[in-house]
């Protein structure tokens, strides 16, 4: 570590997020033939670090002599401004080398609200944001994540992005770039060779046009590029990689434990749900993998805590069976089991014994709609008697708590439905009244609630917001309706951020500019409300001469081109469609298990699981 560098860590919050020299990094010696990765995640160091796919692509990419993978997150803005007062670039972790000097700068992209950061990351780095200003010296750019299904608004600074899981694509890539050095082959060149790698969407290959009123009239590929890009999965995922053996944090992490990824996909089709949509087919881990990769973790992490990881934990077909391999081992060592993402219409006796044998955790479901009307709207095959019935079993269990997730401005809510939360709630409330095991410790009933935002490539994608204005009407309806109880708490998030969440995830390419120009205004670090401006981002959308509501609630009509047809889920367009009109008649599909609903992703399984766990 320079000096420079730690004259200003002595001045920051949490140096230990920028010094690097955790336990299990990996350090490589330098030479002509090692391609350099820095792998960027568009949050702070806590976040970053807690996110699983860092470290498989991490690992995986380390696995490899011919590479070295360094990780880089973002600094937050103490330690931000005093890099740019001191000239220090932003640089990894593991080298301290500044990111314009790596051969490829990779950026995971979870939320909307992190694309300011990526553009000040590479500011920060010392390369030009935007595409066409980097000359061939510059890094090679590229993207994945979640918000890739919709790369237009991020289109002119990523030189390509991957569609879908990354764990085999990216060793495809690095090959790609690797002979392109080898051979003296130009960046040009390389895109377009890069654009026939299955899973590979580049930019500069496309152009669109667009209709007077702001729509997008086509989408024109140059050179031979696909249209649309089908995205990458990994087929057999009980076999692929998995971090056993991998960075232990020096300092506190959001999610500091064995995290254990059950399976990818969802058999439920929530209609809002766009992760369950574009992680299909569902793929899963044998209990004894599932088994060895615990153990293995924490003998080489030493943490007491595994948590179980998937879409819908409950939903894995196996979850009884692995609880008690797991627990066989883990409760001499007072190793517990945390189990998220529970489904209400599935909790049981059983489950919650096993749930409860080491360390009682918290019981968090989300129903996401008071009323049964527009739970089935959603298709969220949740009743009321589901979760009266769970939560009785856990209060009867000895559990004085539980969490209720909802949304509010789903398609077609009316005040009824709001007030059928308050509902809902008392119900909860009413059902510890009855079945408590130890009333004397009194009950914690928290209700939170969130902005609807409709996504890409999910049978809401052409559905409105509602207004910011409407929301909060919404909130303060409910919040009255709640008041009386005193053993429930309502929290709500505000509606700014998912209002600009909404224009950007529906964004097309001319929301880059506004993108560029939020953060030439200061935009950055924008998931934290300590940075997040609303009325900044509404004057540059003005400036940019854009409406952010054109973007965030517009109802689109089903004809409509709609920017991220340029890539694919594997879920067909006709499959939303279809989907988006039985949620107008209140009419509810079953998950993939009990019936198919002909999604269109079977002609990616290739014969491998689209209906379910065997």
């Amino acid at each position: 570590m320079n000096l420079k560098l730690q004259s200003i860590l002595q001045k920051v919050q949490k140096p230990a997020r920028y010094s690097g020299g955790e336990y299990k990094q990996i350090v490589k010696e330098k030479s002509a033939g090692l391609l350099r990765v820095a792998y960027c995640f568009p949050d702070t160091y806590e976040i970053g670090m807690s996110n699983l796919g860092l470290r498989i692509m991490y690992g995986l990419l380390n696995e490899r002599d011919d590479v070295w993978c360094e990780r880089v997150f973002a600094p937050w803005g103490d330690m931000a401004d005093l890099m740019r007062e001191n000239a220090i670039p932003l640089y990894g972790l593991e080298s301290g080398d500044p990111i314009r000097a790596f051969d490829i700068v990779s950026f995971s992209l979870g939320t909307e609200l992190s694309y300011t950061s990526v553009l000040n990351m590479l500011d920060l780095g010392g390369i030009p944001v935007k595409a066409k200003d980097r000359t061939s010296n510059a890094p090679l750019i590229i993207a994945g994540g979640m918000c890739a299904f919709n790369p237009e608004p991020l289109a002119d600074f990523i030189d390509l992005f991957v569609i879908g899981e990354g764990e085999e694509v990216i060793g495809e890539i690095v090959e790609a770039y690797k002979l392109a050095k080898t051979q003296g082959i130009d960046k040009p060149e390389f895109l377009k060779s890069a654009s026939a790698i299955g899973g590979v969407y580049v930019p500069s290959l496309y152009d669109i046009a667009y209709n007077d009123d702001g729509t997008v009239e086509k989408i024109m590929p140059r050179e031979g590029a696909p249209l649309p890009i089908e995205k990458r999965f990994v087929a057999d995922f009980d076999a692929s990689y998995f971090p056993t053996d991998t960075i232990i944090p020096s300092t506190g992490i959001v999610h500091d434990r064995v995290v254990l990824e059950l399976f990818r996909g969802c058999v439920r089709g929530c209609r809002f749900c766009q992760a369950g949509h574009i992680t299909r087919p569902v793929r899963a881990r044998s209990p004894e993998t599932l088994t060895r990769q615990a153990i293995e973790s924490i003998q080489n992490s030493g943490y007491d805590e595994i948590t179980l990881s998937s879409l819908s934990t409950s939903d894995y077909g196996e979850l009884f069976p692995l609880c008690d391999q797991l627990l066989s081992w883990c409760e001499s060592r007072k190793v517990s089991l945390s189990l998220p993402s529970l489904r209400a219409d599935n909790f049981s006796v059983e489950l919650m014994e096993r749930v409860q044998k080491v360390r009682k955790s918290g019981l968090t479901f989300a129903p996401e709609a008071g009323s049964q009307r527009l739970r089935d709207v959603i298709n969220k095959n949740v009743t009321e008697e589901d979760l009266l019935n769970t939560c009785a079993i856990a209060f009867a269990g000895g559990w004085n708590g539980v969490k209720l997730y909802f949304m509010l401005g789903l398609p077609t809510e009316t005040d009824e439905d709001v007030l059928a939360i308050a509902e809902l709630s008392r119900a909860v409330l009413d059902t510890w009244k009855r079945t408590a095991k130890n009333k004397n410790r009194g009950v914690r009933i928290t209700v939170s609630t969130s902005c609807f935002v409709p996504k890409p490539h999910t049978p809401f994608q052409w559905e409105s917001q509602v207004t910011m204005a409407e929301y909060q009407r919404r909130v303060e309806l409910l919040r009255d309706a709640l008041i009386s109880a005193k053993a429930i708490t309502y929290n709500w998030h505000t509606p700014e951020m998912g209002f600009v969440e909404a224009a950007l995830a529906r964004g097309n390419r001319r929301v880059g500019a506004v993108i560029e120009s939020a953060w030439k205004s200061g935009a950055y670090l924008d998931t934290w409300s300590e940075y997040f401006s609303l009325e900044r981002w509404l004057a540059v959308f003005e400036q940019c001469g854009l409406n952010p509501e054109f973007y965030a609630t517009r109802e689109r009509s089903s004809e409509e081109i709609l920017p991220w047809s340029v890539v694919s889920s594997g879920v067909s367009e006709d499959h939303f469609r279809r989907e988006r009109e039985r949620s107008k008649e209140g009419q509810i599909t079953p998950d993939c298990r009990e019936q198919c609903s002909a999604c269109g992703v079977s002609k990616l399984a290739a014969g491998g699981m689209c209906h379910g766990q065997k």
